[in-house]
């Protein structure tokens, strides 16, 4: 069986330590921003990455919040 896509949303994270967008994810996996955004929420919500907004975007680390 394959992996979920939020699986490979994190391990995409963690090889891009300069943080992606939803539409950086979205393009290099092939999948729609839709899903990637569910799954950045399902990360977020166990504070498995942390988000920085940047302008109009966003950009997703692999992390979670460090306070």
């Amino acid at each position: 069986m394959g992996k979920t896509k939020k699986e490979l949303v994190a391990e995409l994270l963690k090889k891009n330590t300069d943080g992606l967008t939803i539409v950086e994810i979205s393009k290099e996996l092939e999948i729609s921003r839709n899903t990637v955004a569910v799954a950045l929420a399902e990360l977020k919500g166990a504070e498995m990455i942390r988000v920085r907004p940047v302008g109009k975007a966003k950009l997703n680390y692999w992390g979670g919040n460090k306070r």
